[in-house]
C-alpha cells in the first residue's frame, strides 16, 4: 500500500519568511525536533551558499552521530549543475533541485533567457550531476507547477525521471490551487510518470493544508507514495506554508481518510508542543491563540454548552486528545524569582549549576562551555533546556558550526 511521508522545509522555505530569522544553531534545533517527531526528511538549507557550508558539515556530523534519529537531510539547489557541484563536497545524500516551469514565469521571470527546452536541459544536467556525485535521492521542483500546463509538467517530470530523479515536486508557488483541482492533477501526473509527486503548498487562500492532503490522495490513487512538504507553525513566505502539525493531524483524524492514507513515518507527537513553542520563541513569532493543537485556545472552552460537554467527556467537543501532543515546556531560563543562567557572558560556576540542575553531564565540558557562550551570542536569547542538552551531548559535532571559533 502506498504511504505518506513528510518532508519538512522549515530550514529552507520557512527561514525565508520576511521579518524573521533563524540562526544556524536554530536551524540545527529544527532538525533535532524533526528527528524526535519522526519526520522522514528535512530540507536543511542551501548547501551551495558559502555561509551555509559550516552549518551543513555540522548537520552531517550530527546525523552520523545519531543526534537526529532516522531523519534524512537534504539540500535545496537551483536546477543548475554548478549549484550541485558546489554542494556535493559537503556530504549530503539527498537533494531537491528547483527551476520554474510555468509559461508565466518563463515570460516574466526568465524574460527570454530560458525557454521550455532550456529548462529541461538545465534541470536534467543538474540531476545527472547530483547522481554522478553520489546522491541517493534527487527530487526536481517544478516551481509554479500549479500554473504549468499538464503537457509540459509531464514532459518535465519524465525527462527528470530519465535523468535519474526519484520524485517531482509540484509547487503551488503562489498558493492559488484548490483541493479538487490539485488532487486530480497529482493523480494524473503520478500515473503518467510512475513517480511520487511531492506537495509544496502555500497558504495564500488559507488552503495549504487542505491542498496538501488532497494532493497526497491523488498520489495514493495513482499507486504512488506521497511526499508532503510542511513548515513548523505554518511559517513561510507571504501567508506561509502547510503547517506540519495540522497536516499530520488531518491525516490521522480527518473523517473519511481511514484506510486510504497510511502514514509511513514513525511519528511521535509527544514532541509537538515543545517544537512549536520552541519555534515561536526562536523565530520571535507568537503563536496565534487558535493555532491547531498548540495554541493557547486549542483546547479551551468557555461557552456554557461546550464547557458542560467538555467537563463530562472532552470527546464531546474535541477531535483528538491534547495529551498526545506532549507537555508544554517549562524551561530553566523561564523560571521566576532567583535563578542563575548560563550564556554568552556566564562563567563556569553558572554553567555547571544549570547543567547539574538539568541532570546533564557534558561529553566534553570545555567544548560545551564554549559552545554555550557562542550559541547564546548567535541566538541573542537565553538557551532552552533542549538546546543545552544537545550542546552537552554533541559538543564536537556542533563545534563545526564555528570554524576557528573554539581555538
Amino acid at each position: 500500500m502506498p504511504r505518506i511521508h513528510f518532508l519538512d522545509v522549515t530550514n529552507r522555505d520557512g527561514v525565508q519568511t520576511a521579518r524573521t530569522g533563524l540562526s544556524k544553531f536554530g536551524k540545527t534545533m529544527v532538525n533535532f525536533y524533526l528527528g524526535r517527531l519522526g519526520v522522514a526528511q528535512s530540507e536543511i538549507g542551501f548547501p551551495f551558499l558559502f555561509h551555509e557550508a559550516p552549518y551543513v558539515r555540522a548537520q552531517v556530523a550530527l546525523a552520523e552521530a545519531g543526534a537526529f534519529g532516522g531523519l534524512r537531510l537534504s539540500g535545496w539547489c537551483r536546477g543548475v549543475a554548478r549549484d550541485v557541484e558546489q554542494a556535493l563536497p559537503l556530504g549530503l545524500a539527498h537533494y531537491n533541485l528547483s527551476i520554474s516551469t510555468s509559461d508565466y514565469m518563463i515570460a516574466n521571470k526568465f524574460r527570454g533567457r530560458l525557454d521550455r527546452a532550456a529548462i529541461i536541459r538545465e534541470m536534467t544536467e543538474a540531476v545527472r550531476t547530483a547522481k554522478a556525485g553520489g546522491a541517493r535521492t534527487v527530487g526536481v521542483n517544478a516551481e509554479d507547477g500549479s500554473r504549468t500546463d499538464d503537457g509540459f509538467l509531464t514532459e518535465f517530470a519524465l525527462a527528470a525521471k530519465e535523468a535519474g530523479a526519484d520524485r517531482v515536486r509540484y509547487c503551488d508557488t503562489i498558493g492559488g490551487d484548490t483541493p479538487d483541482r490539485i488532487r486530480e492533477r497529482f493523480a494524473k501526473l503520478a500515473a503518467a510518470t510512475g513517480m511520487p509527486v511531492e506537495t509544496h503548498c502555500h497558504n495564500d487562500l488559507g488552503m495549504a493544508v487542505a491542498n496538501s492532503v488532497s494532493g497526497a490522495l491523488g498520489d495514493l490513487e495513482a499507486g504512488q507514495d506521497a511526499w508532503v512538504n510542511t513548515c513548523v507553525n505554518g511559517i513561510g513566505e507571504r501567508a506561509g506554508n502547510a503547517d506540519l502539525l495540522s497536516t499530520i493531524l488531518a491525516f490521522r483524524h480527518g473523517f473519511g481518510l481511514g484506510g486510504r492514507a497510511e502514514i509511513g513515518d514513525p511519528l511521535d507527537l509527544s514532541w509537538a508542543r515543545r517544537f512549536a513553542l520552541w519555534a515561536s520563541y526562536a523565530l520571535g513569532q507568537p503563536l496565534p491563540y487558535n493555532q491547531v493543537g498548540v495554541g493557547a485556545n486549542a483546547f479551551a472552552h468557555e461557552s456554557g454548552i461546550h464547557a458542560d460537554g467538555a467537563l463530562k467527556d472532552h470527546g464531546n467537543y474535541e477531535l483528538y486528545d491534547e495529551e498526545t501532543l506532549g507537555p508544554f515546556p517549562e524551561d530553566w531560563h523561564a523560571r521566576r524569582g532567583r535563578v542563575v543562567l548560563t550564556g554568552e557572558y556566564g562563567g563556569r560556576a553558572g554553567f555547571r549549576h544549570v547543567l547539574d540542575g538539568l541532570g546533564v553531564e557534558p561529553a566534553d565540558e570545555e567544548t560545551a562551555f564554549r559552545l554555550v557562550q557562542l550559541c547564546n551570542a548567535m541566538t541573542g536569547r537565553p538557551l532552552t533546556d533542549d538546546e543545552l542538552r544537545l550542546i552537552a551531548t554533541y559538543p564536537h559535532e556542533l563545534a563545526l558550526l564555528f570554524p576557528g571559533g573554539l581555538d
